[in-house]
């Protein structure tokens, strides 16, 4: 427990991992999908395989003798459910730790937990596998690592249908990403976001400069930022949530005349901007630092 802890102290790694393992199964690029309802039930199967593989490179695990990791000279099983609970403990784990976790992407949840899987604390197996979940007592004895934490966020759960509808409606991929960014704004949209909403393999083009969103939507107000530091510091300066590695958050801002108390502005290409509200015209947004 203390080496995991030791490897990842705020459970960011876990929570990132589970992040891209779920990115990988819906694979939006080039389905466009973003619900777990919407994955075949062979790739919800494949869900503990990707979540294993994901761990192991996250962390650089050693392979185990006889189960999937070597961690801190003992061998331990990884076992992931989307159902809290129903870990499957196969024969060869029996009496050994197994790594246990759940995520759920609509809660935006994730836990990570160790426990050793004694004969007596396993229900009868029913399958053909042999494999058997924990029991009652079984599940008391879980030492959680992280219980209930944040996953990182699929902005797509997150809208109103008819934002959905209206972001997914039209044909072109650019006026797609364009609308995302519009009604997305005060939102952290990750990459995989902006690839499942494109569907193309160049989709980061669709977010820049000139003909991308970052240039179509300058005319309405809305500035996009980036994980730069110059971005991040107009975003926070401006109330706005501060993107990480690989994610964006956009604003309609409006011009902040001198000797004004409006709060939260940020110098931009020279003077001073803020959030604008419903009631605030709209006008051309500045130019953002060069990155």
């Amino acid at each position: 427990m203390a080496e995991l802890l030791k490897a990842d102290t705020d459970g960011k790694r876990f929570a990132a991992a589970l992040r891209r393992s779920f990115d990988m199964l819906l694979d939006g690029q080039h389905t466009g999908r973003f619900r777990w309802e919407e994955l075949y039930k062979t790739e919800k199967t494949h869900c503990g395989t990707v979540v294993e593989i994901n761990l192991q490179r996250e962390f650089d695990f050693a392979g185990g003798t006889d189960l999937d990791y070597r961690i801190a000279g003992t061998d331990v099983d990884c076992k992931y459910s989307q159902q809290m609970g129903g870990w499957m403990i196969p024969p060869e784990a029996v009496g050994k730790l197994c790594l246990i976790l759940w995520a759920n992407d609509k809660q935006g949840k994730w836990c990570a937990g160790l426990v050793r899987a004694l004969p007596e604390h396993l229900n009868e197996g029913s399958n053909r596998d042999s494999k058997k979940t924990l029991n009652k007592a079984g599940r008391s004895t879980v030492r959680w690592l992280f219980k209930d934490a944040p996953l990182p966020e699929n902005v797509l759960l997150r809208l109103p249908a008819r934002d959905i509808e209206a972001i997914f409606s039209p044909s072109s991929g650019q006026t797609r990403v364009n609308e995302l960014f519009r009604r997305a704004q005060g939102k952290l949209i990750s990459r995989n976001a902006v690839a499942t909403v494109a569907q193309q393999e160049d989709y980061m083009k669709r977010v820049r400069n000139n003909q991308g969103a970052r240039g179509r939507l300058r005319e309405e107000g809305i500035i996009i930022l980036g994980q730069y530091r110059k971005h991040t510091a107009i975003a926070e300066e401006l109330g706005l949530p501060v993107p990480g590695r690989g994610e964006f958050t956009s604003g309609r801002v409006v011009r902040v005349p001198e000797g004004s108390s409006r709060s939260c502005c940020s110098v931009i290409d020279g003077q001073r901007w803020a959030l604008a509200s419903e009631n605030d015209p709209v006008e051309p947004a500045p130019e953002l630092p060069r990155v």
